[in-house]
């Protein structure tokens, strides 16, 4: 990790907000309150384009609305119960904050940091403004009337969509416009589906065209027919209104036919995803690469507040209601919110540069209510975004690596995925309170985590040998995302299995668990069938990993291949070999190179041969065979020390050394010439 940025949380003083009458209905005029330190706003565009929350459309009163209206002025509690039917209808919500919206706005350390560093404020203050700047930050104040105006919009969903997340079928077809989230936390599953899963035996029924030479093909009912049925597409209102507002002041295209919004809608359907063909930002292909990831962390924001809008909601009514949530609880599910620990979604990424630039764009695409402060922005900026590589169109982003003012031999796509801080061992938890995120919270504590498969590792190899140290906040994983997988790939992809197999276990610690909330399919151990992967650009383990009962949705594309784009005239030749299984290939092929091509490599005259592999277990292999062998070669491997490296490059170029053994991942990530 790097240095931490001790930063100065400026104090918020509380204020009561002022109550006005209007027409029988109560309304809550929030005075503009003082940011702290780190609190972040959208672009102004953005806040110009905030719907006005009057403008509503009208509805008929209904028979029950009458009779409120009647019996309002003979008694103040059915005077109360009309004003709070207005207010659910209208989308506001006058829920207090619970477990899940407490702030941590002033930590132990971060009051410390405050009361230090009140000698040095004015050094670091440009900084500061840069960093702000940076991840979209304002001043105190900054956001005025807009801002407020959104507050007050955002409400935890009415009391009918929490009634339909009781696995009510009856209520869901009367209503008809239960969310997905719902729908797929709300499923019981059955036995025979189980079964069915198991055998992991997936028939793709359906294809939809997704461009030149793609299609989307997936298992169950084609789900693209119902998206022009769900407001908002499946997310909360003012999730939905910040997007739209961010898309059109960066773009101002159609958003209903847009590449975030497609494959958003993917994602909000619970299924398996397998995008093997997403160009990375690296390759040219940001457009592409951005908008995949708008999309993601939208379906995670989405998942993570309605999680928390329906644990909040049952925590104000067993307050209310302490005397008969009991029974409740036991005789039904209505009550039944939580899994084992709080972390719903994980996220892995192969480096801190790119986690850097997940990081960044979430707390963007989060609405200004939600992240009036952000905790520990400073020291995350430290630690990810050193020399922070810009993102803006894939013109700049090339342009700027050939306009430094270093001369780079190295090719520009690896210059673009390395630029800043390239280092593979990182985690951090974040937290959504109400109005604030938390970088760098706890574990336990944390709705997200953003890690690479070595810092999850490494977690879990301490929990093996130190007992009072576990990953049990891996048990209640609802969401997986793999994004960059090709990078991870590189790095080694056994670990990326592990931590798979890790997810929905039984945990080995209670954790402060509240059993009689748990869902029934979390009890029972059917956790690892609701988790949704949503795997970028790798197929290992999508067939054998993803168990989702929803399904899987995946991109298959023909390709046109390569060949003819090499522009140097080598003369090529493939030669095949023979194996009676896939898990006999390693063996036929080294068989084959000993009998076959290494005779042939031995007596030739001609100049240096390069043996390029992929695999370094195959590099060992073949390195034991030629020194058995006595043959002239050398070696360059991702493990080989940098003065050995040096070494064969002279012997090879030289002409000292016939053969040179040279590993894929080394190339990947030294890119010699």
């Amino acid at each position: 990790m790097g240095k931490r940025n001790h930063q100065k949380h400026g104090l918020k003083k509380p204020k009561t907000p002022e109550i006005y009458e209007d027409s029988g209905i109560v309304r809550k005029k929030h005075k503009v309150e003082e940011h702290t330190l780190l609190g972040i706003s959208p672009d102004p565009a953005e806040l110009s384009n905030v719907d006005n929350d009057d403008e509503a459309v009208y509805k008929e009163p209904s028979a029950y609305d009458n009779l409120l209206v009647t019996l309002g002025s003979s008694g103040k509690y059915f005077s109360n119960a009309y004003r709070r039917r207005q207010r659910e209808e209208e989308g506001k919500s006058d829920s207090e904050e619970s477990e899940y919206d407490d702030s941590d706005s002033l930590s132990g350390s971060g009051r410390d940091d405050f009361e230090r560093g009140s000698e040095d404020e004015s050094p670091k203050i440009d900084a500061r403004e840069s960093i702000r700047e940076n991840f979209g930050v304002v001043g105190a104040g900054e956001e005025g009337e807009d801002a407020e105006m959104e507050n007050d919009r955002e409400t935890s969903e009415s009391e009918q969509e929490h009634e339909l997340d009781v696995h009510s079928n009856a209520a869901v077809e009367a209503l008809g416009c239960v969310s997905s989230y719902a729908m797929h936390l709300g499923h019981q599953i059955s036995k025979r589906e189980i079964d069915e899963l198991s055998k992991k035996r997936w028939k793709y029924k359906w294809e939809v065209s997704a461009g030149e030479n793609c299609k989307w093909v997936g298992t169950g009912e084609c789900l693209m027919k119902d998206d022009n049925l769900k407001p908002g597409y499946g997310l909360k209102p003012s999730l939905y209104r910040h997007w739209l507002n961010i898309y059109e002041t960066s773009r101002g295209s159609d958003f209903h036919t847009s590449k975030e919004r497609l494959f958003f809608s993917l994602c909000n359907s619970y299924r398996d995803i397998l995008n093997c063909s997403k160009r990375p930002f690296y390759h040219k292909g940001h457009g592409e690469d951005s908008s995949t990831m708008d999309a993601y962390i939208m379906h995670s924001l989405n998942h993570i507040f309605r999680t928390r809008d329906i644990v909040t909601r049952n925590d104000r009514k067993m307050a209310k209601h302490q005397e008969t949530v009991k029974d409740e609880i036991l005789s039904g599910g209505e009550f039944l919110d939580h899994g084992f620990t709080r972390p719903k979604v994980l996220i892995l990424l192969p480096l801190r540069n790119i986690a850097f630039r997940v990081v960044k764009r979430l707390i963007q695409l989060t609405p200004s209510n939600h992240k009036v402060n952000v905790e520990y922005l400073g020291r995350f900026s430290d630690d990810f975004g050193a020399g922070e590589a810009h993102d803006n169109e894939d013109t700049e982003v090339f342009q700027d690596v050939h306009s430094s003012g270093q001369k780079s031999s190295k090719p520009t796509d690896f210059r673009a995925l390395f630029d800043g801080n390239p280092d593979d061992h990182f985690m951090v938890g974040i937290k959504f309170t109400r109005k604030s995120i938390k970088l760098y919270s706890d574990f336990y504590t944390s709705d997200m985590i953003v890690a690479s498969p070595l810092g999850l590792i490494t977690k879990i190899g301490e929990a093996e040998r130190e007992k009072e140290k576990d990953v049990d906040y891996l048990s209640s994983i609802e969401m997986l995302i793999i994004d960059h997988a090709d990078v991870l790939a590189m790095q080694n992809w056994s670990h990326v299995n592990t931590v798979v197999e890790k997810l929905n276990r039984l945990p080995s610690k209670q954790h402060g668990m509240d059993v009689m909330r748990m869902r029934q399919w979390y009890l029972d151990g059917y956790a690892r069938f609701y988790h949704q992967s949503i795997v970028l650009d790798m197929n290992a383990l999508f067939n054998h990993h993803c168990l989702n009962y929803e399904g899987k949705v995946k991109l298959v594309c023909e390709y046109k291949g390569i060949l003819p784009k090499v522009l140097i005239q080598a003369h090529q030749i493939y030669e095949r070999f023979d194996a009676d299984s896939i898990a006999e290939a390693d063996d036929a092929r080294l068989e084959y190179f000993t009998k076959k091509v290494f005779p042939k490599i031995k007596d030739s005259i001609q100049g240096g041969i390069m043996l390029f592999i992929s695999s370094y277990f195959e590099f060992v292999r073949i390195r034991n065979f030629l020194k058995a062998q006595n043959a002239s070669f050398c070696l360059l491997g991702e493990y080989t020390k940098q003065s050995d490296i040096s070494r064969s490059r002279v012997w090879f170029f030289e002409g000292m050394r016939k053969i040179m053994l040279y590993t894929e991942r080394a190339h990947f990530y030294h890119r010699y010439k």
